[in-house]
């Protein structure tokens, strides 16, 4: 998933979120020229859609990592005590 902060004017901001809709499917970020798009794939590499920014009136973008299988457990970080 990612998310997207964006400044629309007039000191308000609005959020975005795109995720993949199904199994098998992925989200890319692709920057080209002045404007950010962040894309769904499906498993054959074809665009299911699109959402375009303009680079500068993103405040922020996120990707979000997505575990594999539901109800997965990270495994805690290299000398991290829980």
């Amino acid at each position: 998933m990612v998310t997207v902060l964006v400044d629309s004017g007039a000191g308000t901001t609005q959020q975005f979120e795109v995720e993949a809709t199904k199994k098998g499917r992925k989200v890319e970020v692709r920057e080209q020229g002045r404007t950010t798009s962040v894309v769904e794939i499906d498993h054959g590499g074809n665009t299911v859609r699109t959402s375009r920014f303009r680079n500068d009136r993103i405040i922020a973008l996120v990707e979000h990592k997505v575990d594999e299988e539901p109800g997965a457990v990270q495994p805690p970080l290299p000398g991290v005590a829980l």
